[in-house]
């Protein structure tokens, strides 16, 4: 911030140096040559031709200097064919004069005809009453004095603009310093909470960092509720496997007849904890990864594809909305729909309906799965999502199916909740994730 500071305040300074140099060096230079015109409008005005036919002033003119030799400032009248009649001034030097083309109003330029003297010239041609001669009036005068003005002047707006641009650059050093103190500050209380193990910014911090501080507060709490997720779900799957694991340990030490059976029955059951706390730290992965898009009718279709080969005499009809994108991750997608739709396929009658994108516009995006079978009872449609919970346990299950749909349905900010299917008057499942933004 600093070095751009100090590089914008001298390229700013450097131009408007240069323009003002230019414009006062313009003004001085004009003030010199308006003075240089006001005495050739006078020498013109005092001139006549006299009977020999050359010029002659009928009164004199009133600046001394050119009465002095080499004074610095000087004229001259020249015609064609007549010799020059110069100042006292220019006492044996004469001036170039004819410079401009005949009728040119006023001219001027600089000149160094002299050697060591540079000078700043006027001149204007014109017809004398009297003469048919063409006259050069000129006046010269030495850029000395000029040049000097000029230089005061350059001298005054370089130290000037020095001292200004210094005092600016200071100026934004402090301002660039006190104005980060509070991040100082915000990094003190950082420092803070990492030394005394606090969870929050609770130090009163100016209201332009309290935006910033709000946030920081609110990233650790995420934090912390991730970490406290992450401790549930280790505590959740050491309980899920200490049963099966008791299990199998009694019958070995029993040696049980069906010590085989046992061990694989409960592996089964280990297995499916396993995946469901493996599907929720997936989930909670990638939420926090970033933002993810899938296409809700590409999973169904791969769904129904591998859930078909198990259970062949299921029909299965797919409507909807086939562009419909939810902001989850594939994979974490055909979890979902795998479990409802095999669930369906298990428990039904035979047929399964799923409607993508039921209710479209809004910011969800609205799934149904319906099936044909007994369906489940009110009273139990809430006891259903608890883990290992199984309405009939005439079939092979964990019951761990829809818990973990509601567990990642859940993460990712969705909801999930059961109804009952007016077309085909089993189960339906009602999902909402949130809709991918465009």
């Amino acid at each position: 911030m600093m070095l751009i500071a100090a590089g914008w305040i001298s390229i700013l300074l450097l131009l408007g140096g240069v323009a003002l140099d230019r414009t006062l060096a313009g003004l001085i230079e004009k003030n010199f040559d308006e003075q240089l015109e006001y005495m050739l409008t006078a020498m013109i005005g005092a001139a006549e031709i006299g009977p020999d036919g050359e010029v002659f002033f009928n009164r004199p003119l009133g600046d001394q200097r050119f009465l002095e030799p080499n004074s610095g400032l000087y004229w001259q009248i020249s015609g064609k064919g007549h010799e020059d009649f110069p100042s006292r001034s220019l006492w044996d030097r004469s001036l170039k004069v004819g410079r401009g083309p005949a009728g040119h109003d006023v001219l001027f330029y600089n000149s160094n005809q002299f050697a060591g003297e540079p000078l700043r010239v006027i001149e204007r041609s014109i017809v004398l009453p009297g003469s048919d001669t063409r006259w050069w009036f000129t006046v010269a005068a030495a850029r000395d004095e000029l040049d000097l003005q000029i230089r005061q002047v350059r001298s005054i707006l370089v130290w000037s603009f020095v001292v200004l641009g210094l005092g600016l650059f200071v100026l934004a050093m402090l301002q660039t310093f006190y104005g980060l103190v509070p991040l100082r500050r915000v990094r003190l209380a950082i420092q803070h909470i990492r030394a005394t193990g606090t969870n929050r910014v609770t130090d009163p911090l100016p209201l332009e960092v309290q935006p910033m501080v709000d946030e920081l507060n609110a990233l650790l709490a995420h934090t912390e509720r991730q970490a406290e997720e992450a401790r549930t779900h280790a505590g959740n799957l050491a309980h899920a496997l200490k049963t099966p694991l008791t299990v199998v340990t009694n019958a070995a030490s029993a040696h049980a007849p069906d010590l085989a059976e046992t061990v694989l029955r409960e592996t089964n059951v280990m297995r499916r904890q396993i995946d469901h706390h493996l599907a929720r730290a997936r989930a909670v992965g990638r939420r926090a990864a970033g933002q993810a898009r899938a296409n809700v009718w590409d999973s169904v279709a791969g769904v129904e594809r591998a859930v078909a080969r198990l259970y062949e005499e299921c029909r299965f009809d797919v409507a909807g909305n086939r562009q419909a994108m939810v902001s989850l991750e594939r994979q974490d997608l055909d979890e979902i729909l795998g479990n409802l739709l095999e669930n369906a396929a298990k428990y039904g009658g035979g047929s399964v309906f799923v409607t993508v994108d039921a209710e479209p516009g809004g910011a969800l995006c609205t799934v149904l799965v319906e099936d044909d079978g007994a369906g489940i009872p009110d009273a139990e449609r809430t006891r259903i999502f608890d883990r290992g919970a199984r309405l009939d346990t005439g079939k092979p299950g964990t019951g761990l199916g829809l818990a973990i749909v509601r567990d990642v349905v859940e993460i990712y900010g969705g909801s999930v909740k059961l109804g009952e299917s007016e077309d085909l008057g089993g189960l339906m499942v009602i999902v909402r994730l949130p809709r991918a933004a465009v």
